[in-house]
This record gives C-alpha cells, sequence and structure tokens, in this order.
C-alpha cells in the first residue's frame, strides 16, 4: 500500500496509542479511538466567529414586513441554512430544495420548512417565494440565478456568481441588468469580515487616499478535495474560486482589476494533476499580480497545496495610510477615522462562520430588499472579483501572459 503523509499519521497515532496501553488500564483498549474530523475550513467553532455578546446592540429595524424566502442547495457545505435566513425578523422561509431526497429533509429541518421541492427548477414556480437563496454546486450558480430571476424572484448566489467563463458571466450580468428591479447579491463572506470592513469604512472616509498596494489571500489546503456534486471541486483550478481574495481589493474600493500577469505553480497532489481532472489544470497555487483600476497593484493569491495556515485575510497600503490589522498612519494629516464596527445584526441573528461574516450577509441582502435599494456585493462587483479570477487563471496556463481584464459597470 502506497503511504501517504495521511496513512502514515494514521499508523503513527496507532502505534502511540498501543505503546501508551501496555501496563495501563484494561478499559483503555476497550473501544477504539474515534477518528478525528476537521470541519470545513471557515465553519470552525472558534473566538473569530463565535457569536458576538453586542452583535445586535444598537439594531434598529427598518420594516416590519417579512420577506418569502427559498432556499436551494444542502450539500457538504450545508450552505443554504448557515446564513441565518430562518432565523432573522424579517424573513419566512417557505420553500426549500435539494436534489437529494435526504438532504432536502434536513434542510427543511434545519430551516423550519415544511415546504420542499425537488428541484430548484419546481421552486421557482412557487408564487409565494419572493426571494432565492441558491447554495449549488458552482458550475450552475450562473444558470440557476438566471432561472430564478426569469421568474421573478430577487436572488442571492453563493460564490462565485460564474464559473470558468467570461461569456457566462455577459450573460448573467445583462439577466440582472434586465431583471426589472429585482435584487441580485453574491455572497462573498470578506466582505464582512471584521478587517476588510474596518478598511472600506476608512476608505470610503477618505482615510487612505488610493490604495497603492493591496494583498489578498484564499489559503485552504485540500489535501483531499472537498467531496462535491458531481465531483466539481476535484481538481479546481485555483483562480477559479478567486473572490475571497479579490475582495481585499473589490471590497474594499469598489474598484476593478484592469489586468493580469498569473503565476502557477504546478502541484504534488494527485487530484490537481492536469490528466487528472475534467479542467486538465496543474496548478494547485495561483499568485496573479494585477493592475487596479486606481493604478495601482494587488497580488491575489489561492491555493490548495500549501499545508499550514489557512484562510481568507488580507492588507493595503494607501497614500495617507496602511492596514495591516489595523489602520496605521505616519507623519500625514488624515480625517478622523470613523467607527469601523460592523453594523449591529437583529437580535437572535447569529453572525455564523466564516470570520462571523455569515449574519451580515443574510442581513444585508434582505434590508437591500426591503428598502428598494443596490445591495453591498452587487452584480458589477459580483463579476469583476470573479472574471478576475477565470483571467488569471488563463494567464497561468499560458506561462504567465499579460492579459486584459473585462470590466462590468451599473449606471
Amino acid at each position: 500500500m502506497k503511504t501517504t503523509r495521511r496513512t502514515f499519521l494514521r499508523s503513527a497515532g496507532a502505534a502511540i496509542a498501543a505503546a501508551s496501553a501496555v501496563g495501563g488500564t484494561a478499559h483503555a483498549a476497550d473501544k477504539p479511538a474515534e477518528p478525528v474530523v476537521k470541519p470545513i475550513q471557515g465553519f470552525e467553532k472558534s473566538a473569530a466567529n463565535a457569536p458576538a455578546a453586542d452583535a445586535s446592540r444598537g439594531y434598529q429595524p427598518v420594516s416590519d414586513k417579512k420577506v418569502r424566502v427559498g432556499l436551494v442547495g444542502y450539500g457538504v457545505c450545508k450552505f443554504s441554512a448557515a446564513f441565518g435566513f430562518q432565523d432573522h425578523p424579517n424573513v419566512d422561509v417557505v420553500a426549500v430544495s435539494d436534489l437529494i431526497p435526504d438532504r432536502c429533509d434536513g434542510l427543511a429541518k434545519a430551516a423550519r420548512c415544511a415546504k420542499t421541492y425537488p428541484s430548484l427548477e419546481e421552486l421557482v414556480k412557487d408564487d409565494k417565494v419572493e426571494a432565492v437563496f441558491v447554495a449549488t454546486d458552482a458550475p450552475n450558480h450562473a444558470k440557476h440565478v438566471i432561472e430564478c430571476l426569469e421568474h421573478g424572484k430577487h436572488v442571492a448566489s453563493a460564490v462565485p456568481a460564474c464559473f470558468a467563463s467570461v461569456e457566462e458571466g455577459d450573460r448573467l450580468f445583462e439577466a440582472v441588468k434586465m431583471a426589472n428591479g429585482l435584487k441580485y447579491m453574491m455572497f462573498e463572506t470578506s466582505y464582512y469580515h471584521a478587517d476588510l470592513h474596518a478598511m472600506r469604512t476608512l476608505y470610503d472616509a477618505g482615510a487612505f487616499g488610493k490604495v497603492i498596494y493591496s494583498e489578498g489571500e484564499y489559503y485552504h489546503y485540500m489535501e483531499q478535495p472537498i467531496d462535491s456534486y458531481k465531483a466539481w471541486r476535484v481538481g479546481l483550478p485555483p483562480q477559479f474560486y478567486p473572490t475571497h481574495s479579490n475582495a481585499y481589493y473589490v471590497g474594499v474600493t469598489a474598484g476593478h482589476f484592469t489586468e493580469v500577469s498569473c503565476m502557477g505553480i504546478p502541484s504534488k497532489l494527485e487530484h490537481l494533476q492536469a490528466g487528472n481532472n475534467r479542467y486538465k489544470n496543474p496548478f494547485g497555487t495561483e499568485i496573479a499580480l494585477f493592475r487596479t483600476s486606481e493604478g495601482g497593484a494587488s497580488r491575489m493569491a489561492v491555493s490548495w497545496d500549501t499545508p499550514g495556515i489557512g484562510g481568507e485575510m488580507g492588507r493595503a497600503r494607501g497614500q495617507k495610510g496602511s492596514f495591516y490589522g489595523q489602520f496605521q498612519t505616519e507623519g500625514i494629516a488624515s480625517v478622523l477615522p470613523p467607527d469601523t464596527n460592523r453594523p449591529p445584526l437583529p437580535p437572535g441573528l447569529d453572525p455564523g462562520g466564516h470570520g462571523g461574516s455569515h449574519g451580515y450577509l443574510s442581513h444585508e441582502f434582505i434590508t437591500a430588499i426591503l428598502q428598494d435599494r443596490k445591495p453591498l456585493v452587487d452584480i458589477a462587483q459580483a463579476l469583476n472579483m470573479t472574471l478576475a479570477g477565470i483571467v488569471a487563471h488563463q494567464s497561468a496556463m499560458r506561462d504567465g501572459e499579460l492579459l486584459k481584464i473585462p470590466l462590468y459597470r451599473l449606471g
């Protein structure tokens, strides 16, 4: 049998356990140790995403209306129930769906909803549903969002906005523009990380000036790919899932990237070999250097095959100051720093996972519907983050060739 790091650790752990049992009590060997199952990254229970005791302090409702929401997708991440729609005081979850019956039943229980449908295509025909959260497989996000819009539903989607193709991004953009006031929002978790929210608030107040250089990183070690519908994650090019890192420029400035040169680093992991995945992708890490709409530069990294510190993180350097965990400025007069705390959440709505961002995203989407305004992560920002990664992977496959990036703009 081939020895891998995982099998080595398992055998070493078994040897240590056997050695410690010698001369010990009999009950120590009665029951084998349960295998340690690591949670999917971003869903860990830690101080970073534990409910904040004062998350609802100062909350003022904007309406007493309830939006009737349908939830779709309850795969390995159980994502459609993870953002707390079922706990929002302005939401009634009126229908749920997953293609797999057991998962659909699990979603109905988690969302406290009695009405189920066998597919998104059936759920969107329900006139009671006003808005849909799409947490299906990434290759179908754009198709499913368009389906919701064509049936007159507001729609939010998990990341990325579209998949693998600039043409698909163009179709999605046109569908949203033609949707007659329906709201679209992409649930990019980095937008409501405490650090990125602080950077955006500071930038909007003029504290940065122009951002000259920024960095974003999404490090998610996957010795084996996460289980997924039709195995879409197997061999996934890192820059096909770029928004967690690209948000550390687009989500700070509402700007965009204009061109990219990307370095792809070949991987030793089996599923990240060109002959072993549908994408013909040989890279486990892709490091993109973007030129920004402000004339600055951004280094955005996505990696599946580098163990160690993981997560979504970033930093920025501007003409007036820099943010590396906190805002700092030296010798340059700046505006009085604004309050950079995240806004209050409705009582009972948990901030949730991914840096305590989940509750903020669902609240932003619902509030945008109630106030009839543009959501924070609108279609232009969603596509400007997503398509930059798709073009970056094209650059990596061309040995770092400098490529232009399409721009999406509303209004």
